[in-house]
Order: C-alpha cells, then structure tokens, then sequence
C-alpha cells in the first residue's frame, strides 16, 4: 500500500500531486524477480500511473500506459484506475545496462530509442490514444513532453526509485505539478528556480520528508494546502472467469489445438498467476463457439 495525496498552491491556480509507491513498486520486483534497472523503470512507470490515473474522474475509468523501446527491456505496459490501483510488467525482467557515470542506474539504456503510449478509456466507446516519441527514455521527461504535445499542459514530472544493495526497493515516489492556463509567470518563475535547485524525489522521501512538505517545497507557497488523500496499491484483477473469456476469444482452430493436450496452463502477465484448464473443459468453449 502507497499513499498519494493532491493539494492546491498559489490561489489555486496550481495543482500538485504527490505519491509514495515504495511498497507498490516493492511488490511488483517480487512478482516479477525484477534485476534492480528494471526495477526502476517499471517503477516510474507504476508511479505515472497511479498519478495519471487518479486525476480521471470515472469511477470505471482505466488508463493504460505503455513504453515501447528498441533496448534490452523491450516493452513495459502499466494499467491504473481512478480509484488507486495499478498493476504493469515488463517484457525483460533481467534486462541490464552499465550504470551512468554518476553510479546511477541506466534506465534510458535498457529503454532505448521509442515511443510512448498512453491508451485513455473513460466509456465513450472508442479510447483516446496518445502517442509520442521518447525524449530521453528517463520515463519523467517523456511524459512532461507527452503533456506539452498531446494535452498541451505545462507540466512538471518527478518520479524515482531507489533500488537498495541487495535489490530491494528503498524509496519509489513522484509528484506532477501542473499550472492553469492564467497562472502569472512570476509564479512558473518561482516554481521552476525551486524545482531546479531541489533534490531527487527519492532523496527527499528518504530524508523523511512527507508528501506535504515535497508539496510546499516544490511549489515554493507556504500556503498549499491537501484537496484530497488516498490509498494506492498494486492490484491485479485477474481471475479464471477472465481466462476463459480470453480464451473463448480465441481463433477456433486455435482452441481446437488446446483441446489436443490434457491440460492447458494460463499465465496473467501482470501478477504471473497460473490457471489450469482441462481437456473437457477447453472442449466445452469449443462446443459454445
């Protein structure tokens, strides 16, 4: 369980979110035995979306967001609600690069050169999609650049992890700051001088500070205040009605070539759950096609 929390500065005219995903990001090395590089970048991208996808106001709303790149991790999808659940894989778990210069973990290096998706479905029939193509692969700036390109919104993106020693995640966090289109540019000028001389996000979770504080800090107004407060967590929704739905999906033929083995096994690629179909039963979808 994280905890993500909003907040209003500067007369209202400029909003901020703030989330702590370490336990979120935690579970998803566990799940999927995470080498620590890979663990950074599902992470940001775990964290982008619990803080996308907390700004749709649908209660069924889901937001999909998914990095396509031509290094050694290949793909990342990520799926979030409005409500605060996500859940994301990689395609390349092990997935390693030389640390940058400065010992920090490469992530534009196993990203490579790409693009960014990012798939909204608020039940209007057809999804919205947005695509762009990777600034840096650092996955913050690829999606301020997303913001400014698709959505037209001056943007400010944070996101980190801190991956420990022995791989375990220390800190994982990130906040988006965005500005109404009136806001005066004093004010941008205020924030983007403290945004530039203030510490990794990750840093400042690890120096015990508190949403609140990364709020008032980064917005440089000792008046901001929190509009709203909530849990996040990772949650995968699968389940074996969902499998054989997919599986009822299938191609025909296709079916009729499961129903040549004794068992067929269903893995979720999100939470790497098994589930086990029977001959008979693969058998019976065929029958209702």
């Amino acid at each position: 369980m994280g905890t993500l929390k909003k907040f209003m500065a500067h007369a209202d005219m400029v909003k901020i979110s703030c989330v702590d995903t370490t336990d979120v990001v935690e579970n998803a090395r566990k799940i999927h035995k995470l080498n620590p590089t890979p663990t950074a970048a599902l992470g940001r991208l775990l964290t982008m979306g619990l803080l996308m996808g907390t700004m749709s106001k649908g209660e069924n709303d889901k937001l999909t967001l998914q990095i396509i790149g031509d290094g050694p991790l290949g793909s990342m999808l990520v799926v979030a609600d409005s409500v605060g659940n996500v859940k994301g894989y990689v395609s390349k778990p092990l997935a390693e690069a030389e640390k940058k210069a400065n010992g920090k973990l490469n992530v534009s290096g196993i990203i490579g050169n790409g693009e960014l998706r990012v798939i909204k479905d608020i039940g209007l029939g057809e999804p919205y999609v947005g695509t762009v193509p990777l600034q840096t692969g650092e996955i913050a700036e690829d999606f301020a650049y997303y913001f400014a390109i698709s959505e037209q919104i001056p943007t400010v993106v944070a996101l980190g992890v801190l991956v420990d020693k022995n791989g375990s995640v220390k800190k994982a966090g990130g906040y988006i700051l965005q500005a109404l289109p009136d806001t005066p540019d004093q004010i941008l000028e205020l924030i983007e001088n403290r945004i530039a001389q203030s510490n990794s996000v990750t840093d400042m979770l690890e120096e015990g500070k508190t949403l609140e504080e990364i709020a008032t800090y980064i917005s440089d107004d000792l008046n901001t205040y929190e509009v709203e407060e909530r849990e996040v967590n990772w949650n995968c929704d699968c389940s074996r009605e969902r499998m054989e739905r997919a599986l009822f999906s299938m191609n025909k033929k296709d079916i009729e070539e499961l129903a040549e083995d004794e068992e067929t096994e269903v893995s979720c690629h999100f939470c790497n759950s098994s589930y086990i179909f029977s001959k008979e039963e693969i058998q019976n979808l065929i029958n209702n096609k």
